[in-house]
């Protein structure tokens, strides 16, 4: 019901910058919080950013000081800015979103991952 779809990864040098984009669509009744997840083989789904609808941010320790995370909630689109990227960043990001579709019934949804690879 909803469906959110992620762009603007993919191969960068280190020390370079991309930018995550991710829209959310479907039944929306409101959005309480947006956040950006990676993944790497074998390891579990760490958290990389968080922002709730009143603009609460929340970092990883290991990206502290290089990315932001901003969004436009008129939009339900969250954003994700990467800066000085190592090649320790290499990793699939996820979109996950959370919400409410109506008074009763709340939702959790995810993205389907896109690529980021630092590599020179």
């Amino acid at each position: 019901q909803v469906q959110l779809v992620e762009s603007g990864g993919g191969l960068v040098q280190p020390g370079g910058s991309l930018r995550l984009s991710c829209a959310a669509s479907g039944s929306i009744f409101s959005i309480n919080v947006m956040g950006w997840y990676r993944q790497t083989p074998g390891n579990e789904r760490e958290l990389v950013a968080s922002i709730t609808s009143d603009g609460r941010r929340r970092y990883a320790d290991f990206v502290k000081g290089r990315f932001t995370i901003s969004s436009d909630n008129a939009k339900n689109m969250v954003f994700l800015q990467m800066n000085s990227l190592k090649p320790e960043d290499t990793a699939v990001y996820y979109c996950n979103v959370g919400g409410r579709l109506d008074q009763l019934r709340s939702f959790g949804s995810w993205g389907q991952g896109t690529q980021v690879t630092v590599s020179s």
